[in-house]
């Protein structure tokens, strides 16, 4: 398989409206599909940046927690790190130079998913 790079990030919630409002905030910007189908909330899709992030109801089976992760470009991880604390996230691994300048870190969401940052000064 030859990977296209990074198209989309989905994350399963149980308060889709409220998880719609924090992200709006956190990315600041208004999710650019949001319908209903048959009258209930299926998906929020939100552009970041030219990548997916999508908001799914949680449904029965759905395991949350740790076994999805994503890292989203940051100008500076720990900038973002406290920011993302400073708005309701709670702290999954701090800010970390994990080699050649490349700082990471991580967080956890309102509903228990993780939320990468990454800042690479390789990538443009």
């Amino acid at each position: 398989m030859r990977s296209q790079g990074l198209r989309t990030v989905g994350y399963y919630t149980n308060e889709l409206n409220k998880a719609k409002e924090w992200y709006s905030e956190v990315f600041e910007t208004a999710p650019y599909f949001d319908e209903p189908y048959f009258d209930e909330p299926f998906y929020v899709g939100f552009n970041i940046g030219g990548y997916e992030l999508g908001l799914m109801p949680a449904e029965d089976g759905i395991a949350k927690g740790d076994n999805v992760l994503v890292y989203w470009a940051v100008d500076d991880a720990a900038s973002a790190y406290n920011e993302l604390l400073n708005k309701g996230a709670t702290a999954h691994q701090a800010p970390q130079d994990v080699g050649d300048g490349i700082m990471v870190a991580t967080v956890k969401d309102p509903w228990g998913n993780i939320l990468g940052l990454i800042y690479n000064p390789h990538f443009k």
